[in-house]
């Protein structure tokens, strides 16, 4: 379906705000507690870039594309996460999504991000766009039962309660864990860092952050951190919310779940936001005595926007290795093309090959790439997908390259 002659699509400007607030609403339903009226000196809010596609001057769709850092692969890789992605009612269907999103990425891809992630209301719509569920953040309910049985910590391994102080060292926990995976946010830019003020004063969001230490005095370590909410009421009806727990180590998320179970006459649950299949991929679970569990899974997709850039950030096994590999999408032909992968002492490098021919290689649709990349699939499960194909000689070692670090998300934007 063509598009009117009327459309445009562009950056949003503050006189926007009104129509887009309302878009938003219309999108994901009005809140009981509105945000206030921006401030015109401190619009768009620190690392958004907000969009809009207007119909003669009419606010009809509109998205913010947020920066970031993201952990993948041992390397801090430059961001866009998309949210907010609205379209007016009476223009859904008519294809303004795919041209609003293309001005948005290619903004992105300018400005040096080299991969895009979303959280989908349709991972469908997104799939059109080359993006690929590789993850999922949840909201875990686990009965206060299953904490119960929580095995004891080794002697000397305790709880104690977090200050100001204590706040860079949570944020070396989270690091030397975010590090390790493959998706979390580094936590790098606002509004997502970790401060004092919001973790510890008087104006927390938290009731408490707890940590989980070892040793006394100036030889104490930070094992792992907790922050939770007490919520209303105090019967076994109610529910301690987690929005972090983080251990390095068994005794420290034992630590942190028999806390949290010491409430097991006040709340009958705790909620834990965490990520990846709580039957078996965040390790601190399996401290816990059995699986009982509900979760409500949000799916995390992701997107390249620049091959060479995103491959060539990473940190690999150190392995000698090259790969000739190519992208072929007719949906995402800013990622088309064939390049040479070269691996050597844990440093990636990716250079063009103008001499590939079709069907010479290992082919992925922009899928495929992402899963493979992000450990999420192995090449053989993208070729089922339809996301690879071509010759299956460099298959196992593509899977040596970008297996071994579970996805993990645990910011929802």
């Amino acid at each position: 379906m063509s598009l009117a002659t009327s459309i445009e699509f562009r950056r949003a400007a503050f006189a926007d705000v009104p129509a887009s607030r309302r878009l938003g609403a219309e999108a994901f339903g009005v809140s009981p507690h509105p945000a206030p009226d921006p401030d015109p000196d401190s619009w768009p809010s620190p690392n958004v870039r907000p969009w809009v596609a207007t119909d003669d001057g009419e606010v009809v769709a509109g998205l913010g594309v947020r920066s970031f850092t993201s952990w993948f692969h041992g390397a801090r890789v430059p961001t866009a996460g998309f949210a907010g992605v609205t379209v007016a009612a009476e223009h859904r269907g008519s294809g303004l999504l795919r041209p609003l999103m293309e001005a948005a990425l290619a903004e992105a891809r300018d400005r040096g991000d080299v991969v895009s992630t979303l959280y989908p209301s349709s991972a469908g719509i997104y799939r059109g766009l080359g993006y690929e569920v590789v993850g999922a953040f949840e909201d875990v309910r686990v009965p206060m039962a299953a904490l119960a049985a929580v095995a004891r910590p080794a002697a000397g391994v305790r709880a104690r309660r977090a200050t100001a102080a204590d706040v860079p060292a949570v944020r070396q926990v989270y690091e030397a864990w975010a590090s390790a995976q493959n998706g979390p946010l580094s936590r790098g830019e606002t509004p997502f860092t970790m401060e004092a003020d919001g973790m510890t004063g008087p104006d927390s969001d938290y009731t408490g952050v707890s940590l989980a230490v070892r040793g006394e005095g100036a030889d104490e370590e930070t094992l792992g951190f907790a922050s939770w909410s007490r919520g209303p009421g105090y019967d076994r009806t109610n529910t301690i919310e987690v929005d972090d727990l983080v251990a390095l180590t068994p005794d420290a998320a034992r630590v942190l779940f028999r806390l949290l179970g010491s409430f097991g006459s006040v709340a009958g649950w705790v909620q834990v936001c965490t990520s990846g299949g709580w039957a078996g991929v965040d390790v601190s679970r399996l401290v816990l005595p059995d699986h009982a569990a509900t979760s409500v899974p949000r799916p995390y997709m992701l997107r390249l926007l620049d091959v060479p850039g995103a491959l060539g950030a990473s940190r690999v096994p150190p392995v000698t290795a090259r790969v000739p590999f190519a992208v072929a999408d007719p949906r995402t032909p800013d990622l088309e093309g064939a390049w040479t992968l070269e691996a050597a002492d844990g440093a990636v490098r990716v250079t063009p090959d103008d001499r590939a021919t079709p069907g010479d290689r290992l082919t992925f649709t922009s899928a495929g790439l992402a899963v493979t990349w992000a450990g999420a699939q192995s090449t053989a499960n993208a070729r089922l997908a339809g996301g690879a194909d071509g010759p299956t000689g460099h298959d196992a070692l593509w899977d040596a390259l970008w297996g071994g670090r579970q996805v993990h998300v645990r910011d929802y934007f």
